[in-house]
């Protein structure tokens, strides 16, 4: 740019011949000091000037790291800490600027400043306004996206609009100083969950998706995007005795805002009370009109006992974490133990000991398994005596009927407990399932479809879905969902199995033994190598595996040895197979109407007087 004194204009003669006679004799021009005003000084050293230099260049840079942190997906912290360190620079830019600001008349000039200052606020504009349309329009990377043709078109991305009155229930924080409290954190977040649950008027996003992102470092919008909700609550949880400090806070999920936070400092009797005090603040800051009593629903089957209520999160801890052991079934039941004996009214406790039975009896056999399971039917049918209106009562006696192989019963039980638990993801999951195992696809696939809205990161849903397609004979999108089950839990070997099996459904048996393969010593992947092998004319070593099956399940896998020579074409041993999971009363009898590998002997009159015995409902 040059000296700036060579670009100014040239004064005339008389001040400049002025100023050197003053140079000459100094005492000609008398010499008057005037103290420079504050802002006189302000003026002179520049301080305005440099001081929204670096304004328009943070707002440049703000823009310009957002963008890249957009394009690499960086996280949203380090947009944060840039902004934090412009405000901070703020008042360093000033200062400097009056200690030093007087120096840029050598460096640039006014006007050249001005200009400066308005090229880097279009910069930002213009980075700004890219950084928006690029959201707007551009998707995120996938996979499939990636293999997609030079030159395709990329779909756009629609706005976030979830549906109105969504909520999820992130995982409260534990604040108490015991770090072992952590189940009573989570207990206590699971039972605000299903309290707001019972407000028909909200979908709530259910437990197994929304701790999904325990102990991850994801923002607002991130989970709500994923959870497809509009609204989520967060809060933290101190437990001191029997006193707890809850402080929760809602948020718009959309704009960022904060609807509604509030902090209660509660005795554990109270819970109860607490968690209808919290769901009805969210309902009234999410504009929800409350229908019917709604305290009445959520203390339902609840208690008022501090130590019952403990000992009930404790036997949730284990039922959540280690139910599929069998150390972890024996502490679940020993904790719903405890609680009934602190409660004996406890109708929850006993609906969740009765579930918890039936586990523990369908990994037992003989006396064994007759105990537990008459024991899980006393504790189902306590629980609804206690309160008749408790959907995981209702479920619970569903379940125990279903294990008996009495589908008459246990198909009027499953419809009451969806009447009473239509939002209730586990009612969902079983009763779906167990329609369409009866023959009522489109009421059982509509169950598990909103299972899946519900539980969108749940490896089960997206499981018990397939598994009601495959029934359903719709093995396209069955493979579709186990697909999507196997990216949420890539290490479950049913998932290996049942995918399979729906690959073999397509005739698409490569992929099938790919599948079971993963895992080729599991019960359900033996099933299904037994049956691709055969097709894929590896009959030597499909007998290989069955004999391996055999050895390993006894006659507990009459059923699926049964499906197995069916599809082998040996009708004979197919039958005899059924005629032996029938004198065993197999569970997996409950899949005979509509299980697609049974397909080649449905003829045979033999099959039909099972079929006909085991008294199906009708539609």
């Amino acid at each position: 740019m040059g000296d700036p004194e060579e670009n100014e204009p040239h004064r005339d003669d008389a001040p400049r011949q002025g100023d050197a006679r003053a140079a000459v004799n100094p005492q000609v021009m008398p010499h008057h000091h005037t103290p420079d005003s504050f802002w006189a000084r302000i003026n002179r050293h520049k301080v305005v000037e440099w001081t929204l230099a670096y304004i328009a260049f943070g707002y440049a840079l703000l823009h310009g790291v957002e963008i890249v942190s957009h394009a690499f997906e960086w996280p949203p912290l380090l947009t944060r800490l840039t902004v934090y360190i412009l405000l901070l620079g703020t008042p360093l830019a000033a200062t400097l600027a009056w200690y030093h600001g007087h120096r840029a008349r050598h460096w640039v000039s006014g006007p050249e400043l001005t200009i400066l200052i308005l090229l880097l606020v279009v910069a930002g504009s213009i980075l700004w306004l890219i950084s928006r349309l690029g959201h707007e329009h551009a998707g995120p990377a996938t996979v499939a996206g990636a293999s997609r043709p030079a030159g395709a078109a990329t779909p756009p991305v629609a706005p976030f609009t979830p549906p109105p009155h969504s909520i999820a229930v992130l995982p409260f924080v534990n604040m108490s100083a015991d770090k072992e409290q952590e189940y009573f954190s989570d207990g206590l977040t699971e039972e605000l969950l299903n309290s707001l649950a019972e407000i028909s008027e909200l979908q709530v996003a259910a437990r197994t998706s929304a701790f999904a992102f325990k102990g991850k470092d994801a923002d607002i919008g991130t989970i709500a995007r994923k959870l497809n909700v509009g609204s989520v609550l967060e809060g933290s949880v101190r437990r001191s005795g029997n006193t707890v400090r809850v402080t929760a806070q809602l948020i718009n999920a959309v704009t960022g805002f904060q609807l509604w936070s509030h902090t209660y400092d509660r005795d554990l009797g109270d819970v109860l009370k607490l968690e209808t005090d919290i769901a009805g603040a969210v309902a009234s800051a999410l504009k929800v009109s409350l229908l019917g009593d709604v305290a009445t629903k959520i203390e339902l089957g609840g208690t008022r006992n501090p130590a019952a209520f403990d000992a009930y999160l404790q036997g949730r801890k284990a039922d959540l974490t280690a139910a599929h052991t069998h150390k972890g079934r024996q502490t679940a039941i020993a904790a719903y133990t405890e609680a009934i004996g602190l409660d004996p009214n406890y109708a929850l406790a006993f609906a969740y000991r009765a579930r918890a039975r039936i586990n523990f009896a369908n990994a037992a056999s003989g006396p064994a398994r007759r105990e537990s399971l008459e024991e899980a039917q006393s504790d189902a049918r306590q629980a609804i005596a206690l309160t008749p209106d408790l959907a995981e009562g209702r479920l619970a006696l569903a379940v125990y009927f279903r294990s008996l192989l009495n589908f008459a019963q246990a198909s009027q039980e499953f419809e009451r407990a969806l009447a009473l638990g239509p939002g209730n993801v586990q009612v969902l999951q079983a009763y779906g399932l167990f329609a369409v195992q009866m023959g009522r696809t489109e009421a059982g696939t509509a169950a598990l479809r909103r299972a899946v809205v519900l539980d969108p990161l749940s490896f089960v849903s997206h499981w018990t879905l397939g598994r009601t397609l495959y029934y359903g004979r719709q093995n396209k999108e069955a493979s579709t969902a186990f697909e999507d089950a196997f990216a949420l839990d890539p290490e479950d070997p049913l998932g290996h199995a049942y995918r399979g099996l729906a690959y073999y459904a397509l005739g698409d048996f490569e992929r099938a033994r790919a599948s079971c393969e993963m895992t080729p010593d599991d019960w359900g992947n033996l099933w299904c190598l037994a049956v691709t092998y055969d097709k894929l004319g590896r009959h030597a070593d499909a007998e290989a595996v069955l004999a391996k099956y055999r050895a390993t399940e006894g006659d507990a896998g009459s059923y699926q040895y049964a499906t197995i020579y069916a599809q082998w074409g040996n009708t004979v041993k197919a039958l005899e197979g059924l005629d032996t999971a029938r004198r065993l009363r197999d569970p997996g009898l409950t899949t005979l109407k509509t299980d697609p590998l049974l397909d080649p002997v449905r003829k045979e009159p033999r099959f039909q007087a099972i079929e006909r015995a085991l008294k199906f409902p009708s539609h």
